[in-house]
C-alpha cells in the first residue's frame, strides 16, 4: 500500500473512532485518561526495554548527546509522563464552552461554542513522552491522534502506543482514536502533510528543518512551533542575587530542551560586578562560553576558555551546554539584540524597575515574557496545563504553550423561532 493510501486510511479509522469520544461525557473521556496513566506505570519496564532498543542503536549510529538525552525515558520520566496525564484528566472540560453568546434584534439566539478539531496529526522527533502527551491532550479535547515520530524513538513510541490503545480498549473509548504512523519510511510524512480532507491539523515539534519542512510543505493547516533562541537580560537595575540563580537554571537545567536560554545579555553598568561572578559560575557547570569582545576580555582575564562569538552563534539554538553572552549599553540595545537574533519563543528580563520590565514586554515580541524567573517556566506542565502538545511562536489562533484549550476550535449555534432572511 502506498503512504498516501495508508496516511488516509488510518485517518479514517481514527475519524470514525473519534465519534465515541464526541459522543462521551467528560467523565468518560477524563477516565479513559487514567486508565492510560495507570497502565503506563504498570508497564514501566516495557517501556524502559523498548527505550533502551532505542538508545543502543542511536548511540551506535553516533547521535548526539542532547538526542540522546531527549530519546531517553528514565523511570522517573515515565512516572512524569503518568503524572501528566493525570493532571489533564483533573482540568476542565474544554469542549461545548460558550465563549460569546447574544440575541439579536430579529430574535436569532447566538452561542459560539468550542469544538474538536477532528483528526490531528503530530510530526515530532526523537522524544517519545510526545507521543502520549499529545494523545491524552487531543483525546481530552475530543480529537484523534495521528502520531508520526521519528524512526530514533521507533521501539519506544511503538510500545507506549500500544500500551494506549490496551488501555482503551477496556472503556467505552475506541482504542482506534490513536494511530501511529510508520516512521520507517519518510514519504509517510510527505503523504501525512498532503493528506488535506482526511487530516484537519498538522503540528510539528522538534527541530527548525522539522518545523520549517513541514510548514513549508503541507497542505493541511498546521500550527507552528517554533525553535527556541531564548535571551536572559541582566538589567543594571537587576537583583544579581536573583540574577545568578536564573541564569543558571535557564541554561542547565535541561539544555537540550527549546525553553532553556541560549543568551545572556548584561547591561555595561552592572557587567563588571555580574560578569566575573556569572561566568565562573557557567563555566564550573561546564558551560561552554561564546562571547562578545568586552566580555571575552573579562573571561579571559579569569582563565575561563571562551572564543569569540559570531553572528551564527547569536542565532544558534545549540541544545547543549553552551552560551553566548554580551554586553549591551541600554534595555533598548537588548531588545533590539533580541528582536534581531530570537526565535519569539522565551525571554526574560531580571530587574527591580517596572517600568523597565514593562518597557521590556512591551518591545519583546515572543510567546512567553519572564520577569525575574527561568526560561524554562515556558512549559506546559509548568504552567497548570497539566501537559503541552507543543510552544506555537506563532500569532494565529494558538501562541506559547498549547494545551486542551488550544486543541478545540468553535461552531455557531444559531437558534431560531422560524425567521427567514
Amino acid at each position: 500500500m502506498s503512504a498516501d493510501n495508508l496516511v488516509r486510511e488510518l485517518a479514517d479509522k481514527a475519524r470514525v473512532a473519534a465519534r465515541t469520544l464526541i459522543a462521551a461525557d467528560y467523565k468518560t473521556r477524563t477516565n479513559a485518561l487514567l486508565a492510560i496513566a495507570d497502565a503506563i506505570v504498570a508497564n514501566t519496564a516495557v517501556i524502559e526495554a523498548a527505550n533502551s532498543v532505542d538508545i543502543d542503536r542511536e548511540k551506535s549510529a553516533g547521535m548526539s548527546g542532547s538526542l540522546l538525552d531527549r530519546l531517553l525515558l528514565t523511570p522517573e520520566r515515565i512516572l512524569g509522563i503518568a503524572t501528566g496525564a493525570r493532571k489533564v484528566a483533573a482540568l476542565p472540560d474544554p469542549l461545548n464552552q460558550v465563549l460569546r453568546e447574544r440575541t439579536l434584534e430579529n430574535g436569532l439566539h447566538l452561542k459560539q461554542v468550542t469544538v474538536p478539531f477532528g483528526v490531528v496529526g503530530m510530526v515530532y522527533e526523537a522524544r517519545p513522552n510526545v507521543t502520549v502527551d499529545a494523545a491524552v491532550i487531543l483525546l481530552a479535547s475530543g480529537n484523534a491522534a495521528l502520531l508520526r515520530g521519528s524512526s530514533s524513538a521507533c521501539e519506544s513510541n511503538a510500545t507506549l502506543v500500544k500500551i494506549m490503545q490496551d488501555a482503551l480498549s477496556k472503556t467505552t473509548i475506541s482504542a482506534d482514536v490513536i494511530q501511529l504512523v510508520p516512521s520507517e519510511d519518510r514519504e509517510s510524512v510527505r503523504a501525512l502533510l498532503h493528506a488535506r480532507g482526511s487530516v484537519d491539523l498538522v503540528i510539528p515539534r522538534g527541530s527548525a528543518g522539522l518545523i520549517r519542512m513541514v510548514v513549508d510543505e503541507s497542505t493541511v493547516p498546521t500550527i507552528e512551533t517554533g525553535a527556541g533562541v531564548c535571551h536572559i537580560y541582566v538589567d543594571e537595575y537587576a537583583d544579581l542575587a536573583k540574577a545568578l540563580p536564573i541564569t543558571l537554571n535557564s541554561k542547565t537545567n535541561r539544555p537540550s530542551v527549546c525553553n532553556a536560554a541560549e543568551t545572556l545579555l548584561v547591561h555595561e553598568k552592572i557587567a563588571n560586578n555580574f560578569l566575573p561572578v556569572v561566568l565562573l559560575a557557567l563555566d564550573k557547570a561546564g558551560v561552554k562560553l561564546h562571547c562578545d569582545n568586552q566580555t571575552l576580555s573579562i573571561a579571559n582575564g579569569l582563565g575561563i576558555k571562551a572564543t569569540l562569538a559570531t553572528e551564527e552563534n547569536w542565532h544558534t539554538e545549540y541544545g547543549t551546554l553552551e552560551m553566548n553572552v554580551g554586553i549591551v549599553p541600554s534595555l533598548i540595545a537588548a531588545a533590539d539584540h533580541i528582536a534581531k537574533f530570537g526565535t519569539n519563543h522565551t525571554e526574560a528580563i531580571v530587574t527591580e524597575l517596572k517600568e523597565n520590565a514593562d518597557r521590556f514586554i512591551a518591545l519583546s515580541d515572543c510567546a512567553a515574557v519572564m520577569i525575574n524567573a527561568s526560561t524554562r517556566f515556558t512549559d506546559g506542565e509548568e504552567m497548570g496545563f497539566g501537559a503541552e502538545i507543543g510552544i506555537s511562536n506563532q500569532k494565529l489562533h494558538a501562541r506559547g504553550p498549547m494545551g486542551l484549550e488550544e486543541m478545540t476550535t468553535t461552531t455557531w449555534i444559531v437558534t431560531g423561532t422560524g425567521q427567514i432572511r
